[in-house]
């Protein structure tokens, strides 16, 4: 007696199957590698878009101050943003305080701007990387001696690398290969 066995269905062959796994694991890289380009250049939109408010902001403090901006900050060899953090969104104890950029608020910070810290001590400004904005002007005590790249103020993040080094006398070197990727308020 003779048996047939006869195939209802061809099934897939090991290297069938190989392949078509290796497609969909090229597919996936190159999606996972196209979302962290999208993602860096969603970075650099916002750090744009955040300088951009706070130099509003601080157009709008200089306004109501006769001109003058945030404290000279090189002197305590911060990055800046804690004296412009308390200027532009003051201290809540005092009552007659103007508040110039509400998205600093340590209670609703939507941008996560503080880096996630509540209440309101030693808080800076930070950009999307985690990284603290720098800030500077040009020391108002000798104005024979110039900083700042701008006659008024620098406003900038040092980018996904968070360094940033400073040129000759202490001015902005964009040449530096630290400051390439830096994300300025000025150009």
């Amino acid at each position: 007696m003779r048996t047939d066995f006869k195939r209802k269905g061809r099934g897939f062959t090991l290297m069938e199957l190989l392949v078509v796994i290796s497609i969909i694991v090229v597919l996936a890289a190159l999606t996972a590698g196209g979302f962290k380009v999208v993602k860096e250049k969603q970075r650099r939109s916002q750090a744009r878009v955040q300088i951009g408010l706070l130099q509003m902001a601080m157009e709008d403090y200089a306004t109501d101050h006769g001109g003058e901006y945030p404290s000279y900050p090189q002197q305590n060899a911060k990055n800046g943003t804690d004296e412009i953090f308390n200027a532009l969104f003051g201290d809540p104890i005092k009552e007659d305080t103007k508040v110039y950029l509400s998205e600093l608020d340590p209670e609703n910070d939507t941008q996560d701007w503080l880096a996630g810290k509540k209440g309101l001590e030693n808080l800076a400004i930070y950009d999307p990387w985690g990284n603290e904005y720098y800030y500077r002007t040009n020391d108002p005590e000798n104005p024979d001696q110039t900083i700042a790249a701008n006659p008024d103020f620098d406003l900038w993040s040092a980018g996904p690398d968070g360094k940033t080094e400073p040129g000759a006398a202490g001015g902005y070197d964009r040449d530096n290969p630290d400051n390439l990727d830096d994300i300025r308020g000025w150009d």
